[in-house]
């Protein structure tokens, strides 16, 4: 084990989950000049899941062409914008902390996003935010702005550049396809605060994606809440499901990976496999399965067919042997028995998932989840959640640990001193695992694709060095 690098190095929290995006703090991605001394500045804190992260850059890129600077620490900042998240109680608290900083850092307090969706919760514990606006309200947002902070735009100065404001490394790029979703999950309140499934139209979508590639991207990230239903909504019902299959395969032909996150298990994700197995989109599914029993399923008001679930892991494989499948879990639902909680525990035997989170149930407010009986006590769902995390530990350590001896295609994420940091095709940003790479990098950059032989494996990490 190289342990100077290794421990320099933050490893994978295996509770780690897809639902959050890295968190950028106050970017100052300015485009390709310098800002002018008397431009006025706007700092970004920016929380919760990359769907979120999509419409603070969306939010700054407005700014950028108005003129505004973007400052990249509080004292700089003339207001600040708190992009919140309201999934969980937890995450609600985090956002509420994050105001409050930039209240007291700062002062004056722009609150956004989906905690924003309920003014009066935000208000009542912080009464001197000068504004709030809930969910990718982005007119809302520039008029708080506007009036916080006056525009000085200069035409003659003011170049945006094609891509836009990036809050991610330049080398990837989330891509929101659709807002809004149409299921009804008791333990879920985004449909309250985002609304129901509004796909975007095709050609934006791929208009967006070619400026990214255009402008050096080398991996579009896909998302939205319900990325299978994408064009589902539209007045032509008949082509449902050949919409994202369509729209996955556009964007495979643009040269840059394809990543897909939030699948939803339809059985027409069968068409979207042979894409994988061809290299038009990256073997790799985000699929959330939340549990596997049927009735903690019905509880959910999930889909309660585990076994179909499993038939149709077995059909994916066949066609794309090498398909990454990750998947996150609520541990501790309402109801869950330790009969049913063991019955999750085999079906991830069997599924053998390669990346796997999860998180214990806590109520949401609003969510009708919380009405239902028979709460899991604190202690049992800590100790399931610690149990089924040392199962999926040693599914991914085993799984690895097969990958040693093998040739895999990898993207750099970072570079420094002692080593590269890296991701193969079956391995999401901030989400799931890293290749470190400590012998031979020092002509990498960040967005190269380089071909590296794994040489070691732990539990959710690679190492390797390039051939």
């Amino acid at each position: 084990m190289r342990a100077p690098y290794v421990a320099r190095m933050s490893q994978n929290p295996p509770e780690l989950r897809p639902d959050l995006a890295p968190r950028a703090i106050l970017s100052s991605d300015a485009g390709p000049r310098a800002d002018r001394p008397d431009q006025p500045r706007i700092g970004m804190v920016s929380l919760g899941c990359p769907k979120a992260l999509v419409d603070s850059e969306r939010i700054l890129t407005r700014l950028r062409a108005e003129g505004y600077a973007i400052s990249p620490d509080y004292r700089g900042a003339e207001a600040v914008i708190v992009n919140t998240c309201g999934f969980l109680d937890s995450a609600k608290a985090e956002s509420l902390d994050a105001i409050g900083e930039a209240l007291r850092e700062n002062g004056r307090v722009i609150v956004t996003g989906c905690l924003g969706a309920d003014a009066d919760y935000v208000t009542g514990a912080h009464p001197k935010v000068l504004a709030v606006t809930g969910p990718h309200q982005y007119e809302q947002v520039l008029d708080a702005v506007h009036a916080a902070v006056p525009p000085a735009p200069d035409p003659f100065v003011d170049l945006l550049p094609a891509s836009g404001v990036s809050l991610t490394p330049r080398h990837f790029s989330y891509l929101k396809i659709a807002e809004g979703c149409n299921h009804k999950c008791k333990f879920c309140i985004i449909p309250d605060m985002r609304g129901r499934l509004v796909s975007r139209p095709h050609k934006a979508v791929m208009r967006e994606a070619e400026r990214l590639v255009d402008a050096g991207v080398r991996e579009l990230l896909v998302i939205s809440q319900d990325t299978s239903a994408y064009g589902t909504d539209w007045k032509d019902r008949a082509g449902a499901g050949s919409h994202i299959v369509d729209l996955a395969r556009d964007l495979g032909s643009l040269g840059a990976w394809v990543r897909l996150h939030y699948v939803y298990p339809y059985p027409f994700v069968r068409d979207l496999v042979p894409l994988m197995a061809e290299g038009r989109v990256l073997p790799y599914l985000d699929v959330p399965f939340q549990h596997a029993h049927p009735d903690t399923l019905r509880r959910m008001a999930r889909p309660a067919h585990a076994e179909r679930t499993l038939d149709r892991i077995a059909e994916w494989r066949a066609i794309c042997p090498q398909i990454a499948l990750r998947s996150t879990f609520i541990v501790g639902y309402p109801g869950e028995t330790e009969a049913e909680f063991e019955t999750l525990l085999d079906w991830l035997d069997e599924a053998q998932l390669d990346r796997v989170g999860a998180f214990q149930y806590e109520n949401v407010a609003g969510a009708r989840s919380n009405a239902l009986p028979d709460h899991v006590p604190e202690e049992v769902k800590a100790e399931r959640f610690a149990r089924f995390m040392e199962k999926a530990q040693a599914i991914s350590a085993a799984k690895l640990e097969a990958k040693v001896g093998t040739r895999q295609e990898v993207i750099v994420d970072a570079v420094d001193a002692e080593g590269a940091t890296c991701r193969t095709k079956a391995d999401a940003p901030e989400i799931d695992g890293n290749l470190f790479i400590d012998d031979g990098f020092e002509g990498l950059a960040p967005g190269d694709i380089v071909t590296v032989e794994v040489d070691e494996a732990s539990e959710y990490d690679l190492w390797g060095r390039i051939v």
